[in-house]
């Protein structure tokens, strides 16, 4: 978001500074006021995702306990995933540094962002609240990269704290034998969701 605020304020110099015209001022600004429009399109969209999967793991959980939850995002989370994406026209995602599926590995600049929600966890800022967004060049075209932190909270813990019972561990080594995602504590950052969005 500050970064595309901060073009904003260029277009508006570059009026008062260069003698560029009021009509491609406008043009930059209202590019601009897609861009920001987009990025509350990828927010929400991430939220509609992280409600999804939070309500079907809170049933399972309720219902038969961790590993419930377990077989709910071993078998439902790429399904919701696809279903919203395929409603919103947008790439869902879950990463994280330290992956339990194989598929939710970050890439180069998704790792880059995870490590900066890391830095600015620990200087104590909301990790609810915690996201990153920008605008790239992708194929000839503008892309939205949007990420929402996601924080570590106590029923995180049953499955990916450092306390796992034997049996919700067990389950893990069958669902997910190559796991990193276990040791965490409360309050840190798990991984994120990430929304890519083509912008026209």
């Amino acid at each position: 978001m500050k970064k595309i605020l901060l073009v904003s304020s260029l277009a508006l110099l570059s009026v008062a500074c260069n003698g560029v015209s009021s009509k491609e001022a406008t043009n930059d600004m209202a590019a601009t006021g897609n861009e920001e429009a987009a990025v509350k399109e990828a927010k929400m969209i991430a939220k509609a995702f992280g409600m999804s999967l939070k309500a079907e793991l809170q049933a399972a959980m309720k219902s038969g306990g961790p590993i419930n939850a377990l077989d709910v995002c071993n078998k439902k989370a790429t399904p919701i995933a696809e279903a919203v994406a395929k409603e919103k026209q947008a790439e869902i995602s879950r990463v994280s540094l330290k992956n339990r599926a194989p598929g939710n590995v970050p890439n180069d600049w998704q790792k880059a962002v995870l490590k900066d929600f890391d830095a600015r966890a620990a200087k104590g800022e909301d990790i609810k609240s915690m996201g990153f967004s920008e605008v790239v060049e992708h194929d000839g075209s503008k892309q939205l990269r949007f990420m929402k932190a996601l924080p570590t909270g106590d029923v995180c813990l049953k499955c990916h704290g450092s306390n796992i019972s034997s049996d919700v561990q067990a389950k893990l080594d069958e669902l997910y034998p190559k796991d990193k995602a276990t040791g965490y504590q409360k309050g840190q950052v798990r991984g994120g969701i990430v929304v890519i969005k083509e912008l026209n």
